[in-house]
C-alpha cells in the first residue's frame, strides 16, 4: 500500500528550479528518517537527501549539495526544493520514510514509498 505522494516534478531548462513536495499521513511523515531519492534509467537509486525528524538536521549527496533543500513544508509535506538544476539531475523523484539506521543513502534501509515524479531538465 503506498501510503506517500510526491508532487511537483516537471522540465525545466538547466539553471532553473523546482519545489517538490511528499504527502501523506503524518504518522508516517514523522518517521524518524525523511528522503529523497532519484533514479535515471539505467541507474540504479541514489539517495539525494534526507531530513532526520526528531532534530531536525540533513544531509545530502555531494551531488546536489548546495543546490537542494530539504525541509518540511506549511502543510504538513516534506519539501525538496531544487536549484541551478542540471541536466544530469534528470531522473523520477522519490520521498522515502523509515526508521534511524545504516548509511541514510541505502534505499534498503526505507520501509514507505511513493510511487515518484519526473523530473527532466534541459540543456
Amino acid at each position: 500500500q503506498v501510503q506517500l505522494m510526491e508532487s511537483g516534478g516537471g522540465s525545466v531548462q538547466a539553471g532553473g528550479s523546482l519545489r517538490l513536495s511528499c504527502s501523506g499521513p503524518k504518522s508516517v511523515l514523522t518517521r524518524q528518517r525523511m528522503a529523497w531519492f532519484r533514479q535515471a534509467p539505467g541507474n540504479k537509486r541514489e539517495g539525494v537527501a534526507v531530513l532526520y525528524s526528531s532534530i531536525g538536521s540533513t544531509d545530502y549527496a555531494d551531488s546536489v549539495k548546495g543546490r537542494f533543500i530539504i525541509s518540511r513544508g506549511a502543510y504538513n509535506t516534506v519539501d525538496l526544493q531544487m536549484f541551478s538544476l542540471k541536466p544530469e539531475d534528470t531522473a523520477v523523484y522519490f520521498c522515502a520514510a523509515g526508521p534511524y539506521g545504516g548509511r541514510w543513502s541505502d534505499s534498503s534501509g526505507y520501509n514507505d514509498w511513493g510511487q515518484g515524479t519526473q523530473v527532466t531538465v534541459s540543456s
